[in-house]
């Protein structure tokens, strides 16, 4: 059976170490909205430093960061677990994420993570990752 997340309004952080200690439990997760998880801090504070992550290194030799807002949910959380072992291995592939909501899932049941949401933020200050993809020049 299937989790499905959905996205909108969780920080993205908080979600992603929640998602992949829950993937490394055994737990298949799909996230939908994907791109209207947020980051907190100051717009142009966040933008610059993801676009600091996506100019570092070379088009031939990496580090590769990724431009679309679905991949850098899933880059996110494979930075919480250890995705060289064989556990951390299994336990990425576990995790699906997507733009919107897939038809495939378009009738199930979502969640939602309280411990990750918008309202525990004390500031006002944050961006959605569709508006950082969009920054970096992804068009999904």
């Amino acid at each position: 059976m299937v989790t499905v997340i959905d996205a909108d309004g969780l920080r993205l952080g908080r979600m992603a170490s929640i998602v992949a200690q829950r993937a490394l439990a055994g737990e298949e997760i799909a996230i939908v909205n994907a791109e209207k998880a947020i980051v907190s801090g100051n717009r142009a504070h966040v933008l610059a430093n993801y676009t600091t992550k996506r100019e570092r290194g070379s088009r031939e030799g990496g580090p590769f960061f990724p431009r679309r807002p679905d991949h850098i949910v899933k880059r996110t959380i494979r930075g919480m677990l250890p995705y060289k072992r064989e556990r951390g291995i299994a336990a990425f592939k576990r995790i699906k994420t997507y733009v919107g909501v897939p038809v495939e899932l378009a009738g199930m049941e979502t969640e939602t993570l309280e411990s990750a949401h918008i309202d525990r933020l004390s500031s006002p200050r944050y961006i959605t990752i569709g508006a950082i993809s969009t920054n970096l020049g992804a068009k999904y």
